[in-house]
């Protein structure tokens, strides 16, 4: 499984049949200079963790020009159906979707927020969640934005899942001591990979401090955009 991090929480996965954008904020991401249409040449899904600006990125425009399914939950991917996403895969936590040959994405608990913005007025835009993708090689947990919560323990229970992509930025998600004691006291994680940092001033620059806190762990800070192999 090759696996890609655009900075902030944008992901590329791949395996050859698939190619799934997670949270794909590229256009927008001050962090992220490369192509927008490279990162999602190929594109086969798109999914969402989220309503957020920084989340739902370039979403649409995706999946407007690839073909590519986008995967939120239901009132999110309605919404972006409405703006002319395409083919759309809703759910919500505890489901799972079959995106065929083997692979599958499900959605579970985050604890944070979902909307935006439309003509000065805030549209609610579903539960957040954190998503959980079978069939690609080693199952990949991505946390979206979240606290540390209990329940993560059923996570690694139902899946079991050996890739992390953590978010450690502090202020509007886990900082890095609590997303290290996530890792550790609830997971068993081949490798685990930091997000939502460094992007925008108020939140956390540095994944050092997750670094050392998870010492001894499979700590992967990739280079923005430049794809790793697991």
């Amino acid at each position: 499984m090759k696996l890609t991090w655009f900075g902030h929480a944008a992901v590329r996965a791949e395996n050859g049949s698939h190619v799934i954008l997670i949270d794909p904020f590229l256009s927008q991401n001050p962090k992220f200079q490369g192509s927008v249409d490279e990162a999602a040449r190929g594109a086969t899904h798109v999914v969402l963790t989220h309503g957020h600006d920084d989340h739902v990125g370039d979403a649409v425009e995706i999946c407007k020009k690839t073909g590519a399914t986008l995967v939120a939950v239901y009132e999110l991917a309605m919404f972006l159906a409405g703006q002319g996403a395409g083919k759309v895969e809703p759910g919500n936590p505890g489901g799972t979707i079959d995106l065929g040959g083997g692979v599958s994405v499900s959605f579970v608990k985050a604890f944070h927020s979902s909307s935006t913005s439309v003509d000065g007025k805030t549209v609610y835009l579903g539960n957040p969640c954190g998503v959980v993708i079978e069939g690609l090689g080693k199952t990949v947990y991505h946390m979206g934005d979240t606290e540390i919560f209990g329940d993560m323990a059923l996570i690694a229970e139902i899946f079991d899942p050996k890739i992390g992509f953590v978010p450690i930025g502090d202020r509007f998600t886990m900082g890095a001591g609590t997303a290290a004691l996530a890792c550790k006291r609830f997971f068993k994680f081949d490798a685990v990979v930091p997000m939502h940092y460094g992007t925008f001033p108020i939140i956390d620059q540095d994944p050092g401090k997750f670094a050392a806190a998870m010492a001894g762990q499979n700590v992967i800070i990739p280079e923005i955009g430049k794809p790793f192999e697991i």
